[in-house]
């Protein structure tokens, strides 16, 4: 790019301005090489300003409208504009379907300098369309039990608010699926869902990754680095289990959702975000106040909005949605043609009392249909595992994790009234849920409650499965 070029750019802050666009942007100069392109670009593409900037567009804007490059020059040469959905291939080899505006700009003598590409990602438009449903986004979220329907009602409400939202449930019930939905039926939908697990990075690396630091900051610092935040600019991020977040990280961000800034690492300029906070966790956040493990002024700043996801189990009806949801799935991706399940396999699976929630039925029902040869998944294609209840060691570790008081006349039964559990291949799994329903109601004493807590079921299920073995 030569110099007059250069000065045009000079003129003003670009990388402000352009990192205050709500989508991707970038700046081409006569040659089409890349001068400048903003921290949504960067984002969508998977390619950093540092190393885009004074290469060749088509080596990073890898599209599919027409042979870009000439198309570009076209453009540059008649000052044109040009609006069209194509395509980009992103630094990791995925596939984004974009909506393109490009228009040209001269110097104050008329001559042309470059051109402004306007890259806006348009794949949860197609996603919507693909799948038939609303823009809202709720409809991929399954569930017709009373439990699940209260949830959806007040999921719209949150939804259109920019309040933080704190998501609670037991691992595997899909607080993930309902973020993103939230996001995608809010305000914020046409700008970035970013999500990050602040129990899977060491603390230091977690900083950096959310907050971002300056060059220098500290060993290997050789660039800036924006930071999760940043990136999230007027959209979504999702701290999911907010619950093993480091004290010393609750208390910045704390600060962010405060005063909406915060200090990268190894920086002395505060940074100034508007994103949304939704959180979640499968840990009980008051026994980590109670601890001291988790700050109570976070706790009140995250929890403004509730939502609790209920586990599987005390969903009534929605378990046998869920199967038939999973096997229509996986016929598809397995190139399979199961049209049911056997009556014994659905007594089984509707029984189980699934610890791991829908994340837990919907591997059992992939392991099923890899397995099963026939046109019906029987018994045999269930993993053996879900044929052996564990029903005690559940309770014992919600118990220990303070999910569930302790009731101390069960817990001094004596060894004689524990729940024993033989060869399911020796008697019929019917034979092995009774057996277990009545060794909890006799260590409750007959309370059914207590037993459906036991057992690890809902009231409901406990009332028709004792309906079911003539036990009332």
């Amino acid at each position: 790019m030569k110099s007059t070029d250069t000065d045009v750019f000079d003129k003003i802050k670009i990388t402000e301005i352009l990192n205050g666009i709500p989508h991707g942007t970038v700046i081409l100069d006569r040659d089409l090489c890349i001068v400048e392109m903003n921290s949504s670009l960067e984002l969508l593409s998977g390619f950093t300003t540092s190393e885009a900037r004074g290469v060749r567009a088509d080596f990073i804007l890898r599209c599919n409208i027409g042979k870009s490059g000439k198309l570009f020059r076209k453009l540059l040469e008649t000052g044109e504009s040009l609006s069209v959905e194509g395509n980009i291939i992103t630094h990791d080899h995925k596939n984004k379907p974009i909506h393109f505006t490009v228009s040209s700009f001269k110097d104050e003598n008329g001559h042309p300098v470059g051109l402004f590409i306007f890259l806006e990602d348009i794949s949860i438009l197609h996603s919507f369309d693909q799948k038939g449903s609303s823009r809202d986004g709720l409809k991929d979220i399954l569930g017709h039990s009373p439990k699940m329907l209260e949830m959806l009602e007040l999921m719209p409400v949150l939804a259109h608010t920019d309040a933080s939202v704190l998501i609670t449930g037991e691992t595997g019930t899909g607080k993930d699926l309902v973020a993103e939905a939230l996001h995608n039926a809010s305000k914020r939908s046409r700008h970035s869902f970013i999500k990050i697990n602040c129990g899977a990075l060491p603390e230091s690396l977690l900083e950096s990754e959310l907050f971002g630091h300056v060059r220098g900051a500290f060993t290997g610092a050789v660039k800036d680095k924006p930071g999760l935040f940043r990136l999230a600019q007027n959209g979504t991020i999702f701290l999911t289990e907010i619950g093993d977040l480091p004290l010393s990280l609750q208390v910045k961000l704390l600060s962010v959702l405060d005063d909406r800034e915060f200090f990268p690492v190894g920086g002395v300029k505060k940074i100034k975000v508007n994103v949304r906070i939704i959180a979640a966790t499968h840990r009980s956040l008051r026994e980590l106040v109670k601890r001291g493990e988790f700050r109570e002024d976070l706790f009140y700043r995250l929890n403004v909005l509730r939502l609790h996801l209920p586990a599987l189990r005390e969903r009534d009806g929605d378990i046998r949605l869920f199967l038939d949801h999973f096997l229509r799935k996986f016929n598809t991706s397995l190139n399979k043609s199961i049209k049911e399940y056997s009556e014994k396999a659905i007594e089984i699976l509707t029984g189980y009392h699934y610890p791991g929630n829908v994340r837990e039925l919907r591997n059992i029902v992939e392991y099923a249909v890899h397995i099963c040869q026939g046109k019906s998944v029987k018994k045999e294609s269930l993993p053996e595992y879900i044929f052996f209840p564990q029903v005690d060691l559940e309770v014992k570790e919600k118990q220990e994790n303070g999910q569930v008081p302790i009731d101390k006349s069960i817990q001094n039964q004596p060894e004689a009234d524990q729940v024993t559990y033989s060869n399911p291949t020796e008697r019929g799994w019917s034979d092995i849920e009774k057996e277990m329903i009545i060794n909890a109601l006799k260590k409750t004493g007959g309370n059914r409650s207590k037993s459906a807590l036991e057992l690890g079921w809902g009231r409901t299920t406990l009332w028709r499965k004792l309906k079911h073995y003539n036990l009332n």
